[in-house]
């Protein structure tokens, strides 16, 4: 009885047995065939002369081949974060339909110069040895890039002195820039009255632009008019505001108090965002950053996150960053100074709120390099050239507006539509 039971299960795993052969047997000669035509199979790709691909630079694999006899399988984008050389691995179907692998080499190069301090004269004090640490000196990849001034001057002797400013980075790209050094003496101290620096209203107007001429000459279906505040607008009557039509508010809610500083609330945050959402006026908010990394700027964001929680910010929430001033302390790459903006705005959008970048013309044209998030534009004139998409325009700093008498305001002009 037991052996006729187990002499089914023999059959069986001889079958089995044969069927595994029988199947590696042709999977092996598959592949053997298949290596055979693809050995043979006719492959035509012509790639550019120059492989070169600038550092940063937003690349293709399609931008590297000029010709293909088939079609790629995926067309992803090159890694160009990191000089070098780089062996780039992909797969195409040609016109026999059969899936050739690939391999390129790519040199990831920097061929960009540092940018440094344009101006055309620089005036110190007698003694002022730090003036150096305020050329503007900065690049594209190296954090501190070598920013040397080259000619003979005497900061203890007034006098011009033509020098020249340079700029030298890890690729041995160079920036030079002539400037007059002019030193002169310290101005005495006067004992005239301790009130010349009061600045009367009437002064502070003079050349100011009313809300609702600005309203009239850029209102639309497809913009909205808005201010941005701070302490600097003193107290406000939300109501006059609403009633004089503005659309919208963006408010300072704080900063760092200097490189290496505290974080704060601005003075007048709390009042004023009160203030706005009672009067049912759409808010965003602002942060004066001094982040030197990505760690400060994730404090920061989740700073912002723990002030607005009890208000009402239906508007993006933009990290704005000016110190190029004293930007060489902060030894920050321009792309890891987006890097560290970037830090900041995905933190704010993760807490389901839109975050933007503040910057002028000039530092989003030359600084700055481009993100996914909106931009909120500074460039203070009639008509903007600027040619990257914004979604706010703050287009002048000397705006009137009834309810804010004691300084001019800000004026943003919003896009509905992507500009």
């Amino acid at each position: 009885m037991l052996r006729r039971l187990r002499q089914p299960y023999r059959r069986i795993l001889f079958v089995i047995i044969v069927f595994l052969i029988v199947f590696f047997f042709v999977f092996l000669f598959l592949n053997i065939y298949n290596n055979y035509r693809i050995k043979h199979a006719l492959i035509n790709v012509e790639l550019k002369d120059d492989l070169n691909v600038e550092v940063y630079s937003k690349v293709k694999l399609s931008d590297l081949i000029t010709k293909i006899n088939g079609k790629l399988i995926e067309d992803k984008e090159i890694n160009t974060t990191r000089l070098g050389k780089q062996q780039i691995q992909f797969e195409y179907i040609n016109e026999e339909n059969l899936t050739i692998p690939y391999s390129i080499e790519i040199k990831v190069v920097d061929k960009t110069p540092p940018i440094i301090s344009q101006y055309n004269t620089k005036e110190v004090y007698v003694g002022d040895k730090d003036f150096k640490k305020t050329l503007f000196c900065g690049d594209n990849y190296d954090n501190k890039p070598k920013c040397i001034i080259k000619g003979e001057y005497d900061i203890n002797t007034p006098g011009t002195y033509l020098l020249t400013f340079t700029g030298i980075d890890s690729s041995n790209n160079i920036s030079n820039h002539n400037f007059n050094l002019i030193v002169k003496e310290k101005p005495k101290s006067s004992k005239s009255s301790t009130n010349t620096n009061v600045v009367s209203n009437s002064n502070i107007f003079n050349n100011s632009i009313s809300f609702s001429k600005i309203k009239k000459e850029y209102k639309n279906k497809n913009t909205k008019i808005g201010i941005d505040i701070s302490k600097w607008q003193g107290d406000i009557n939300y109501k006059q505001v609403k009633k004089a039509g503005v659309d919208f508010a963006i408010i300072k809610l704080g900063g760092r108090d200097g490189k290496d500083g505290d974080l704060y609330l601005d003075k007048n945050y709390k009042k004023n965002i009160e203030g706005f959402n009672k009067v049912n006026i759409p808010v965003g908010v602002y942060f004066y950053s001094h982040a030197k990394n990505k760690e400060e700027a994730l404090e920061e964001a989740k700073f912002v996150i723990k002030n607005i929680k009890k208000y009402g910010v239906s508007l993006p929430i933009a990290f704005d960053w000016e110190n190029f001033d004293t930007y060489r302390s902060y030894n920050l790459s321009f792309y890891n100074l987006t890097e560290v903006a970037k830090t900041f705005m995905s933190y704010i959008e993760s807490k389901d709120h839109e975050a933007m970048l503040y910057g002028s013309k000039y530092t989003l044209e030359n600084y700055w390099y481009e993100t996914d998030y909106k931009t909120w534009l500074a460039h203070y004139t009639d008509k903007t050239d600027y040619k990257g998409k914004y979604y706010l325009w703050q287009m002048t700093d000397k705006g009137k507006v009834k309810g804010i008498n004691d300084n001019v305001v800000d004026i943003d002009i919003m896009y509905d539509k992507k500009n």
